[in-house]
């Protein structure tokens, strides 16, 4: 029996610094409510869904910082998205700044949770590649203060066996700049994952070397292709889009398929859902043969990879 799911990313347009969570969360919930007409399966939001992306300022109050947060999920304002889902039973993917009192004191971390079509949460991931810089850097248009804001995620890359639709599927989640990082997707590989969610807030205006800012389209669909291909994945990449508070953002949201092939692609940069019909069975064809990790890795060659974390140059 061929293990089909309908999958939808959920591209949101600009929000604005005074939107509220009540606003972002009614026009979710209008994409879940499409998606589910479509006949999806799971529905996938961006990176920080929830609000601005206030790492482009660079802000001195903790109070004003902490009120881009969550501190519970879900909170009054997000619980509608739980509701919703099992409502109509549909899962989706969500991601927030997450303030998280934990046992050693309070964290803050750039997360992503995956919710199934009860409106349980059955997987919750921390961004561990944190982009940008941590001080303020005036002579920049704006600002990429992910590293001030935010720690490095303490979950690793996780995956989770969910049951989408009428299939089980092994899913895994990252978010923004781990999609560069090829340890991300060969971390997800090795254990078996079949379908990612990464979702991102990507200006197409990169200050420190602004000559690359014609390929910014480019170098996202080349990192989430090659991802997909070489560990025989569907990959579902969520933008926010637009131009949010003068910074113009990249969208080009899309769903590729584990031969590396955009299956379907945001056509705009606001609020948009595309849909795919994703064959999981088609994982095998790489990761059966091409990319058969047990019968073609030879990973005690590898050492330098986790040995390291700078470049070691010959003598």
């Amino acid at each position: 029996m061929t293990r089909k799911t309908l999958v939808g990313a959920a591209q949101l347009g600009p929000i604005a610094r005074n939107e509220s969570r009540t606003q972002v969360v009614a026009r979710m919930l209008e994409l879940m409510r499409e998606a589910r007409a479509r006949g999806c399966d799971t529905i996938a939001f961006p990176e920080l869904a929830l609000t601005t992306f206030f790492p482009r300022w660079y802000v001195e109050d903790q109070a004003e910082i902490d009120s881009w947060f969550e501190r519970e999920m879900p909170s009054p304002a997000t619980l509608p998205l739980f509701e919703e889902a099992k409502k109509l039973g549909i899962g989706f993917y969500l991601g927030y700044a997450e303030l998280a009192e934990e046992a050693d004191g309070t964290h803050r971390y750039n997360t992503a949770i995956l919710v199934d079509k009860t409106g349980v949460i059955i997987g919750k991931y921390r961004k561990v590649h944190l982009p940008g810089h941590r001080e303020h850097e005036p002579w920049r248009a704006f600002q990429h203060l992910e590293k001030r804001y935010f720690e490095r995620g303490n979950l690793g890359f996780g995956a989770w066996r969910a049951h989408v639709g009428e299939c089980e599927v092994i899913l895994g989640m990252a978010l923004c700049n781990d999609r560069r990082w090829p340890e991300t997707y060969r971390v997800l590989g090795l254990q078996g994952v079949e379908m990612a969610f990464i979702g991102y807030n990507t200006p197409i205006h990169y200050p420190p070397v602004p000559e690359h800012d014609h390929l910014q389209g480019f170098h996202n669909h080349l990192v989430l292709q090659a991802g997909a291909y070489q560990n025989g994945m569907w990959i579902v990449g969520i933008a926010k889009a637009g131009k949010e508070e003068g910074c113009d953002l990249l969208g080009q949201s899309c769903i590729i398929a584990p031969t590396g092939e955009i299956v379907a692609m945001c056509s705009t940069v606001e609020d948009e859902l595309i849909t795919a019909s994703c064959d999981l069975d088609r994982c095998r064809e790489l990761k059966d043969n091409v990319f058969n990790f047990g019968l073609h890795r030879e990973p005690e060659t590898y050492r330098l990879i986790v040995d390291t974390k700078g470049p070691v140059l010959p003598a």
